[in-house]
């Protein structure tokens, strides 16, 4: 059995990097509090930076 890879608009995971940018939320907090993988959350941040 293969797990379906859910999709995140790009206005959640704006939402989501700006809690750490802007907000001085951890990243393991924010994806804690949002529901997600703390991997995931740091590719958007990376990916973001870039």
């Amino acid at each position: 059995m293969t797990k379906k890879r859910k999709d995140y608009t790009q206005e959640f995971r704006d939402s989501a990097v700006k809690l750490i940018t802007e907000q001085g939320y951890k990243t393991s907090e924010a994806a804690r509090n949002l529901g997600i993988n703390v991997s995931v959350l740091g590719r958007w941040m990376r990916e973001s930076e870039a």
